[in-house]
């Protein structure tokens, strides 16, 4: 009985990733220390590097649709600065 109560609970959770990076006019100077510290150390061929933001968000409910609105909330309330921002919800 606990066994199937348990499994029902991980039927009505969906998990859904978000990563955030910095939009491509923005200057990313993190990604620039991290791009000149790599070269220093002798890794020539890279070209760019820019740094971001990636979240795990687990979302009870069964519908997916609303687990997405839901997240993008999140994201557009929270977890992104939508003017220099953007982000990429992928279900897990």
């Amino acid at each position: 009985m606990e066994r199937q109560f348990q499994l029902n609970l991980k039927k009505s959770k969906l998990k859904f990733s978000v990563t955030v990076t910095l939009k491509k006019d923005v200057l990313d100077p993190q990604g620039k220390v991290v791009l000149n510290t790599l070269t220093n150390l002798g890794m020539t061929s890279l070209q760019n590097i820019r740094q971001g933001k990636f979240f795990e968000i687990d979302i009870e409910t069964k519908d997916q649709l609303e687990g997405e609105k839901k997240v993008k909330e999140v994201c557009e309330k929270l977890l992104v600065n939508l003017i220099i921002e953007d982000y990429k919800i992928n279900k897990l």
